[in-house]
């Protein structure tokens, strides 16, 4: 009996001294942010169950979503990754069509996407556990960060709700030869050029909103000047692998080109790769609607953020052209006289479209992923008034 207990004690230790050498907690103000032995915080999932949903509950809810679902997507000619869930409950799902028509490997539960513009969300996630952490603060200007970043005024947050004043990459490296299309543009790149050929900002900094992808390339760049680690490790090492998002990954142009879902015109004609493929933060981020569903329900985890932090993130910082669109930090929203905020991010990138949607007050997680273009993705905010107050008639389109 002796030995069998000095055994057990014995594996007790060494299992204690494995946890403390591979992470450790720093207590803060608000809680405890979990991080790895290099000192990176890393996501942690919700600890306890949300409120289980009853079963005559989720059978209203499903007859409502898939009666929707029959009606806006068709077998025949749409490619569709699916999902609506409260509480981290799945209520209803569906994949159907291409993941790829070449080899004739069918999209599923399993099957990575391209989330393009969604992976916004994850991007700014990252640089706010950074800021939670105080490895940065939201106020610090680029420059102090990025090497040569040749806009002063620009903050993280400036960059994280798109008043950074900057141009849109995409554009200003494709006008006058100012790169060659022959060769993949990298994030760090973007900032060479900018320097180089003189870009200017389009406004003054932090004077108006202007949704630009250059500001999360920037992101990017920060996670990896601050971690010591490219991209795509700091995504899986912070959120990815710590949520249990095994079917999430950052795309590597010179890896992953010949295995990813490719994308389609609305004709069914495959769209290529082409010099800007290589840019993350922005877009590039692969996954599937059940590992969203892993990320948006660790998001209401009370150790997520500070609480004070957390309002930040919701709160609009420029209402848009027609008055009631609004972008936070990270999120979009849609804010009403009356009726709850509506949170979602939606994105477009090649043939692949997404939509995330995140009622936070009723815990609903809605996404929906095409690699095939389509507007009907963007849709799929009709659903919302399934579950709260939001003002949405079934004739609503979406937008990117």
């Amino acid at each position: 009996m002796t030995s069998k207990i000095s055994l057990y004690t014995t594996q007790l230790l060494a299992i204690i001294l494995l946890t403390i050498s591979c992470s450790k907690q720093e207590k803060t103000d608000d809680g405890i942010i979990k991080m790895n032995k290099n000192g990176i915080p890393v996501m942690q999932p919700l600890q306890e169950e949300l409120p289980k949903l009853t079963s005559a509950y989720i059978n209203d809810k499903k007859y409502g979503v898939s009666r929707y679902f029959e009606k806006t997507w068709s077998e025949k000619n749409d490619n569709v990754a699916f999902l609506v869930a409260k509480n981290g409950q799945i209520i209803y799902e569906n994949y159907m069509g291409y993941a790829n028509k070449r080899t004739g490997e069918m999209i599923s539960k399993n099957m990575p996407l391209h989330i393009a513009s969604v992976s916004k969300v994850l991007t700014s996630t990252a640089i706010l556990m950074l800021i939670d952490a105080k490895k940065i603060t939201l106020d610090q200007k680029v420059n102090t960060i990025i090497k040569n970043f040749p806009y002063p005024e620009v903050t993280i947050q400036t960059l994280l709700n798109h008043r950074s004043g900057m141009r849109n990459y995409a554009y200003f490296t494709f006008e006058n030869g100012n790169w060659d299309k022959k060769e993949t543009l990298t994030n760090e790149d973007i900032v060479k050029v900018m320097v180089e050929k003189g870009i200017t900002l389009e406004r003054p900094t932090d004077t108006g909103f202007g949704y630009c992808n250059t500001n999360y390339a920037m992101l990017a760049l920060i996670i990896e000047k601050v971690t010591g680690l490219k991209y795509p490790e700091a995504m899986k090492e912070m959120i990815f692998a710590p949520l249990g998002m095994t079917n999430t990954f950052v795309f590597d142009i010179a890896k992953d080109r010949d295995i990813i879902a490719p994308s389609y015109k609305g004709n069914n004609v495959e769209i290529g790769i082409d010099y800007l493929d290589g840019i993350y933060g922005d877009k590039n981020i692969y996954s599937t609607p059940r590992d969203l569903l892993k990320f948006d329900k660790a998001r209401y985890a009370p150790f997520f953020l500070n609480p004070d932090l957390l309002k930040k993130v919701y709160k609009g910082y420029s209402y848009e052209a027609k008055g009631i669109r609004n972008y936070g930090l990270g999120i979009r929203m849609s804010e009403f006289e009356k009726g709850e905020p509506y949170y979602y991010h939606n994105g477009w990138w090649h043939g692949n479209t997404s939509c995330f949607i995140n009622l936070r007050k009723e815990k609903v997680t809605i996404i929906v992923l095409s690699n095939k273009f389509t507007r009907k993705t963007y849709q799929a905010k009709k659903l919302a008034g399934l579950f709260g107050d939001y003002p949405f008639k079934l004739d609503d389109d979406g937008e990117e």
